[in-house]
């Protein structure tokens, strides 16, 4: 049980306090991500209205009352009543007949978000749950007790009733879980742990299924990784000038007080940064291809459009979104639709569309620079093959190719999920808001967009070096630098055609972890920005 006091230890330093306070996107992140540990809220003040939540939902069944999935079916089988000998059997029964997603298994890090954005709802105090099952669900992020949840089957109202029924049916001890690497039955880890699975209380199945966590804790994961993204395009950008022997007066800051869109004045300040004193060197042409002059307009989208986001996503994170709501206070219980996804639907499908851009520039970057017609000079194909070996070498050819087909599958992935509503559930759920595919449709642009970015990583560092090949005096700014430096200790130059799979693998795996770009985030401007609005709430 060594690992036990380990975790217990780190709970007292680190742990992320739910309920009772405003959770940021960052803070899902760092549990996803980082695996930092969460704690329930110690105020008593908080503690109470759990407790009489859940003692006021108690009372008023006891009262004879009819209340929605407590004592009546599900859905369209609102109509039926459940007979009182059969309400405690009746939330097992909703997890039981939900188990049936499909596709691929959730990430651990996205298991995680979507468990820490269900907890933090829970903790709302609208729930009508008790104080055990916040600690149970507590338990999974802290002990990594993660579901296996499969990636479809939500239509995104009334809730992710299907995905959510994995973490349900993990705390009542079925189904499996991966636990420290390994796949058990939920019941033999909690036996493991010295925990007997919960019970479910009337609602608590309804409770912790009928809401929008899927979506939410997966818009989280997008909403950092997009942030990243903004941040390593500016920097690509300004690496593409100084290999491209662009010009710098493209990012001057009148042009952008001049139409005062903060995003883009933020990308060219991140640029400016970037290039520092670069000077402008005469001779080549008076303004630079869109691709290059206009990035700071492209990449500014993503960073206006992230303020909006991270307001809708961190509503949602921070919102009762079951259904009914059990008052505490006024002793009511409120019969509405707080499940419907329609905001991280719509956050989504916009988000997905804005990244996809990304891509676009990037790779249209990358043609500039692997094209001898348009590049000022660098050989074919950034090929870095002697004079002799030329004619058989091809450079990046084929990576630049890949990186258009990438490309090309992001931009097909920009049609809205939001307008496919399908109606289901016998037209009780008639119009639903499909945000969890709109969620994983933009998880799925972003791999692309990525791979995309790595792929440009690579040819711009193999350009830059190219470059100073051909004026070993190109003056190349302290933060492209470090940043070269970097790449170079995972991709070589490329003197000899070789494969480079594992290096585009490598870079893209440290794009989307955020580890390139944390030296970027370190550097310039990047303080107070868009990007960061609220990571310090």
């Amino acid at each position: 049980m060594g690992h036990l006091a380990d975790e217990a230890k780190q709970h007292a330093t680190d742990a992320i306090t739910i309920g009772g306070r405003h959770l940021t996107i960052e803070d899902v992140v760092a549990i996803a991500s980082r695996r930092v540990p969460v704690q329930l809220s110690t105020d008593p003040a908080w503690r109470s209205r759990i407790a009489r939540g859940a003692d006021f939902l108690r009372r008023h069944l006891e009262s004879g009352a009819t209340v929605y999935g407590v004592n009546t079916g599900y859905g369209d089988a609102c109509v039926v009543d459940v007979p009182m000998e059969l309400v405690e059997a009746l939330p097992l029964q909703l997890t039981r007949y939900h188990g049936c997603g499909m596709g691929r298994y959730l990430e651990d890090a996205e298991a995680l978000a979507v468990i820490a954005a269900r907890l933090n709802s829970l903790a709302y105090g609208f729930s009508g749950v008790r104080p055990v099952l916040l600690e149970r669900v507590a338990d999974l992020i802290n002990h990594r007790v993660l579901p296996r949840i499969p990636a479809e089957g939500s239509v995104g109202a009334s809730g992710d009733l299907t995905p959510l029924s994995y973490v349900a049916a993990a705390l009542v001890g079925e189904r499996e879980v991966d636990y420290r690497g390994r796949l058990m039955q939920a019941r033999d880890v909690w036996a493991e742990l010295d925990r007997e699975p919960l019970t479910l209380a009337p609602k608590e199945g309804l409770a912790l299924m009928n809401g929008t966590a899927v979506m939410t804790g997966l818009a989280c994961l997008a909403f950092a990784r997009a942030s990243q993204l903004a941040r390593l395009a500016s920097r690509l950008t300004a690496l593409s000038t100084v290999a491209l022997d662009g010009r710098a007066a493209h990012f001057d800051p009148m042009i952008f007080e001049a139409k005062p869109h903060a995003g883009q004045a933020e990308a060219a300040a991140w640029i400016r940064a970037d290039l520092a004193d670069r000077a402008d060197t005469p001779g080549h042409r008076l303004q630079d291809r869109y691709s290059i002059r206009c990035a700071p307009h492209v990449i500014g989208v993503v960073c206006d459009a992230l303020s909006w986001m991270r307001r809708d996503i961190e509503n949602e994170l921070n919102s009762a979104n079951d259904n009914p709501l059990i008052d505490p206070d006024g002793e009511r219980v409120l019969h509405g639709g707080n499940f419907y996804g329609g905001h991280i639907a719509f956050t989504m499908d916009a988000l997905k569309t804005a990244v996809a851009n990304l891509a676009d520039l990037m790779d249209r970057q990358l043609a500039l620079l692997v094209d001898d017609k348009f590049n000022n000079g660098l050989p074919r194909n950034l090929t870095g093959a002697t004079s002799a070996r030329a004619p058989i070498n091809h450079g990046f050819k084929a990576v630049q190719i890949s990186s258009s087909a990438w490309t090309a599958e992001a931009l097909k992935h920009t049609m809205p999920a939001s307008v496919f509503s399908r109606s289901t559930e016998a037209h009780n759920q008639d119009k639903v808001s499909m945000g969890t595919i709109a969620a994983r449709d933009c998880l799925r642009v972003l791999e692309l967009t990525e791979q995309v970015f790595a792929a440009h990583t690579l040819a711009t560092v193999q350009a830059v070096r190219l470059r100073l090949r051909i004026n070993a005096s190109t003056s190349i700014p302290a933060p492209l630098q470090a940043f070269i430096d970097e790449v170079t200790l995972a991709s070589p130059f490329v003197d000899e055609d070789r494969a480079l799979e594992h290096e585009l693998r490598d870079i893209t795996a440290r794009i989307a972890s955020g580890e390139l770009v944390q030296g970027a985030l370190t550097q310039g401007v990047l303080t107070q920005g868009t990007l960061t609005q609220g990571a310090a709430s």
